[in-house]
């Protein structure tokens, strides 16, 4: 998280220099999360053959590998391999993007929130490390940024150290034999579009608005760099401070109800957005989208890992990822070309739709009478909760051949 909030922290404003087309200027930071989209799957189906020390390992290559090539692009001032490294480095948030499934996996079921949180609250020292890291390298060496890309592969190593010492329970190992459904019987699960609907949004709306924010505050609105990194570095605070307290949030309310509250905080981050463009009023706005996406991305976090069994997770993992970082994909690229040609009033306009998206899923499932945890023939049923059609048929059919 270090390394990528250094690059939406410099990347934008490294792609604004170097961009024949200023609407491009966010392309670098949208190649981190096309990079992330794409290696999602790869990610999992590693893992689910080398295990996830090995795997995590494996994602750090392509951190190092990105932020020499865009070190390397700065100096050369070559655009596209700017874009290029950067989706190395979104090579490597696909890998690191499953740590929080690899703490759910560790832990009972009923921690699996408060381990994810825990997990997300890790990134609190990130919203300070990497803008920070931005801020004091930006003009280290002649060619301004490039010594903020090189800091990434030091990141990685640092990274690489702390793994090898990385070691998971045996047991949960040992639960990824079973009868696996097709992936499209779990993808349809109400829980399961629910909880991937709930970070797809939360993730696409603060994905949209910080991606724009350091280029409209230094561009457009006349602001400093450090002003730009001193609301990033807040933002940030909102998305991983709460991480201390989200989990026994869920654990008294709810999944649903935790995610609704996220999508409030995110209502109220767009009001304060729309009253004006001064410092004050970027920091509030981005500060609240922080704590939004953490109550969104965190209650669907927990709420997709109960809807699928242990010999599922590889493919039922890489599906809500994948759909995920398309969708931050598709806003990274949209702010650029929306503050561009439109205004940041138009940005923050954009994500008023994708609330509603995720609003009318979450409520969805409960208006039928769905349960969240699905009946599966390797997992057991929590009480009270009736399986639903499609894993009450697979299981008959399991019992049968048995």
């Amino acid at each position: 998280m270090s390394s990528t909030s250094l690059v939406a922290t410099v990347g934008s404003l490294a792609g604004h220099v170097l961009a024949a087309d200023k609407g491009l200027a966010t392309l670098p930071a949208t190649a981190v999360v096309v990079g992330t989209a794409l290696g999602t799957v790869p990610a999992s189906l590693l893992m689910r053959r080398a295990g996830r020390r090995r795997g995590f390992i494996a994602g750090t290559v392509f951190a190092m590998a990105g932020g020499l090539v865009a070190a390397a692009a700065i100096g050369l001032g070559s655009f596209w391999l700017l874009a290029l490294g950067s989706a190395l480095v979104g090579m490597s948030s696909a890998f690191g993007q499953l740590y929080r499934f690899a703490a759910a996996e560790a832990v009972p079921e009923a921690e699996r929130s408060r381990a994810i949180s825990l997990v997300l609250a890790g990134g609190l020292v990130a919203s300070f490390v990497g803008p920070q890291l931005a801020k004091v390298t930006a003009d280290l060496v002649d060619t301004r940024y490039a010594a903020s890309f090189l800091t990434v592969p030091l990141l990685a190593l640092v990274t690489i150290l702390l793994l090898l010492g990385l070691r998971l329970p045996a047991t949960e190992r040992a639960t990824m034999a079973g009868a696996v459904r097709p992936l499209g019987t779990i993808v349809r699960q109400p829980a399961f579009l629910a909880a991937v609907v709930a970070q797809m949004t939360g993730y696409g709306v603060m994905n949209l608005l910080m991606t724009g924010t350091p280029l409209a505050m230094t561009a457009y609105h006349g602001h400093g760099l450090g002003d730009a990194v001193f609301v990033i570095q807040w933002h940030m605070v909102g998305m991983f401070l709460p991480g201390f307290f989200t989990g026994p949030l869920i654990r008294r309310i709810g999944e649903r109800p935790t995610i609704l509250l996220g999508i409030g905080v995110n209502v109220a981050s767009l009001a304060v957005a729309f009253t004006g463009v001064g410092i004050w009023h970027f920091w509030l706005a981005l500060t609240l989208l922080g704590v939004g996406w953490n109550l969104m991305f965190v209650g669907g976090s927990t709420l997709v890992t109960r809807t699928y069994a242990s010999a599922e997770r590889a493919k039922a993992q890489a599906a809500n990822d994948f759909a995920i970082w398309a969708t931050v994909a598709a806003t990274s690229l949209s702010a650029g070309q929306l503050l561009h040609r439109h205004g940041w009033t138009a940005v923050v306009t954009t994500a008023i739709p994708l609330l509603g998206l995720a609003v009318a899923a979450g409520l969805a499932g409960r208006r039928r009478g769905e349960p969240d945890t699905a009946e599966h023939p390797s997992r057991g049923r929590t009480t009270g909760e009736a399986p639903s059609s499609d894993a009450a048929r697979l299981a008959a059919s399991a019992k049968g051949q048995r």
